[in-house]
């Protein structure tokens, strides 16, 4: 039997088979009233606010993660497992620490490397490697390319600690080619394997790690317009 859930007031069938899920429950606030047609709030409980409503007549879910992996999988595995969620779209900040990434760029993230123990309750016999889905993964570099915004697609790194005591650590991530930090990704891309469903992270470069520029948090709650629209038009696309 599934117990109810206590993080959200959601009945079945309120919640889209797609759902964009930012970090900050505002910038799901903002996708609902600036993308959405119509959309109606189905959660409010710990103001992690969701909403559902219908872009270019399909119909389509915002909702708020929260920040780490922790807040991340539970709602996400109370989408795909409590609401039949079959998509979960990501769109988040991250720290860029590849020298080709600057402000503001989007990044596409096809793996997820991570310093968390969130894969050890699989019991998984050796060390899981936390992948995009593809189809997700080839609808967003199209739509970036129709409305032509430059993704970047690569790895990024998902990390446990915003503030890591290692001070090499993030060199350490760019020497392996991995492209941004962020702190969601990889329990999503994890959740989702399990659920046997898809997932997929568009992220925005807030922040650069080793030069110290960065965005105001004003910008990084209403002004990632390049990540929503690829995520809108990604989530668009995959359903039939």
């Amino acid at each position: 039997m599934i117990v109810p859930s206590a993080c959200n007031e959601a009945n079945k069938g309120d919640i889209a088979k797609v759902v964009l899920m930012p970090g900050d429950p505002l910038r799901a606030k903002y996708v609902a009233e600036n993308y959405l047609e119509n959309p109606v709030c189905f959660n409010t409980v710990r103001n992690m606010f969701g909403y559902t409503g219908t872009y270019k007549g399909k119909k389509i879910s915002v909702m708020g993660s929260g920040m780490g992996i922790p807040s991340m999988g539970l709602y996400a595995y109370e989408l795909y497992n409590f609401f039949d969620v079959d998509s979960i779209i990501r769109i988040g900040s991250a720290g860029g620490i590849c020298d080709s990434v600057k402000l503001r760029d989007v990044v596409i993230a096809m793996g997820a490397s991570t310093n968390s123990g969130f894969a050890s309750q699989y019991n998984f016999p050796g060390t899981f490697a936390p992948m995009a889905s593809f189809s997700l993964l080839r609808n967003a570099v199209d739509a970036a390319e129709r409305i032509k915004v430059n993704a970047v697609v690569g790895p990024v790194f998902t990390a446990d600690q915003f503030y890591n005591a290692d001070e090499t650590a993030a060199s350490k991530y760019r020497e392996m080619g991995i492209l941004a930090l962020e702190m969601e990704t990889a329990g999503l891309y994890m959740t989702a394997a399990k659920a046997g469903k898809q997932a997929l992270s568009i992220l925005t470069i807030s922040d650069l790690v080793f030069t110290g520029e960065g965005l105001s948090a004003a910008d990084r709650q209403n002004s990632f317009t390049d990540m929503m629209e690829i995520a809108l038009e990604t989530a668009w696309k995959s359903i039939d």
